[in-house]
């Protein structure tokens, strides 16, 4: 439904974009994951006709979005990174107007409309001026806005950016919800949680260019996948690990490690790659079972984070660098 092929995009000396290509599968979510400048809006911009890229090809749902840029506004909905809302008008006129702009006529604007308030937990505030509204709601009346038309395609540039924890799970379900119903959808995000819990697939960019792609597991697995930790009881190993020691760790453990993992040794530490549906209960019943005493037993797995900081050598977290120039987030 959405596929691009070798995107380029430069703003004087910044390049936005350096040969990025993605696809997405019809009723499938593709979250696009970056830091600020890395490329995601301007992305966006270009796959919904806002902006011209300097080379490069992109098709949305078989029309391509350079040679018919117009076709293709009649089958996408796009909800940028800040509300596109007119605070001077209600809620249910926002939604009416978008009606009319795609040609729906007053009677089918007004009853979708009243479609949209109710779906979307609007209706007492309907008639309300959107200045009054929660950025909550802001965000709410902004998607269900790119929703008039009932497009097959949704564009949602960061749409919890700013909004509050319960706001920004509601918007969770909503967008879990439009999955459900068979939506595609293209997500950016600098959020890990969100990235991990709303998409089928994850693009990782930074400067312009796709990274890495897959799962959110299968990203987790690049990075080292889960490890068992096994810490040796101090008295026993007089605060190391000898080669003894990690062997009856290792033999213990036995099939749960992967064929090829090589056991690691820090202090009274020993840990090794294990299987991804390993459990630590599984660990310390093999341990048990083989009569090896330890003082602690942990499988741990690597989280997004961990693959953002590996991939771009800083964490999702602590990067607050903003780009300043416009377009190239």
């Amino acid at each position: 439904m959405i596929e691009a092929e070798g995107l380029e995009k430069r703003f004087g000396e910044t390049e936005a974009l350096a040969g990025l290509a993605l696809s997405v599968p019809e009723g499938q979510v593709l979250g696009l994951l970056g830091p600020n400048g890395a490329g995601k809006t301007t992305a966006v911009r270009i796959l919904t006709t806002l902006l011209k890229p300097d080379a490069g090809r992109a098709v949305i749902d078989g029309v391509d979005v350079l040679a018919e840029p117009a076709r293709v506004r009649a089958r996408i909905g796009v909800t940028g990174q800040y509300a596109a809302v007119d605070e001077g008008l209600t809620g249910r006129e926002n939604l009416e107007i978008v009606g009319r702009f795609n040609h729906l006529g007053r009677a089918d604007s007004a009853r979708r409309s009243g479609e949209l308030l109710e779906r979307f937990a609007l209706t007492d505030a309907a008639d309300r001026l959107v200045k009054g509204y929660s950025g909550g709601m802001r965000r709410r009346i902004d998607i269900a806005m790119s929703l008039v038309a009932r497009p097959r395609i949704l564009f949602l540039d960061e749409p919890t950016t700013g909004l509050d924890p319960r706001s920004r799970l509601a918007m969770w379900d909503l967008i879990t919800e439009l999955k459900g119903e068979g939506m595609t959808t293209l997500l950016t995000t600098q959020y890990l949680d969100e990235a991990d819990h709303l998409s089928d697939d994850i693009m990782v960019i930074d400067h312009g260019r796709s990274i890495a792609q897959g799962t959110a597991a299968e990203l987790k697995e690049q990075v080292g996948g889960a490890r068992a930790v096994v810490k040796m009881p101090e008295s026993a190993a007089n605060g190391t690990v000898d080669e003894l020691a990690e062997r009856s760790v290792v033999e213990a453990i036995g099939d749960l490690a992967k064929a090829s993992a090589m056991p690691y040794r820090d202090g009274s530490t020993v840990s090794i790659a294990v299987h991804a549906t390993v459990t630590t209960p599984d660990v310390v019943r093999r341990l048990d079972a083989a009569g090896v005493d330890v003082g602690d037993v942990a499988v741990t797995r690597p989280t997004l984070d961990d693959v953002f900081l590996t991939l771009t050598g800083r964490s999702a977290e602590t990067d607050g660098q903003v780009n300043q120039l416009e377009g190239v987030n």
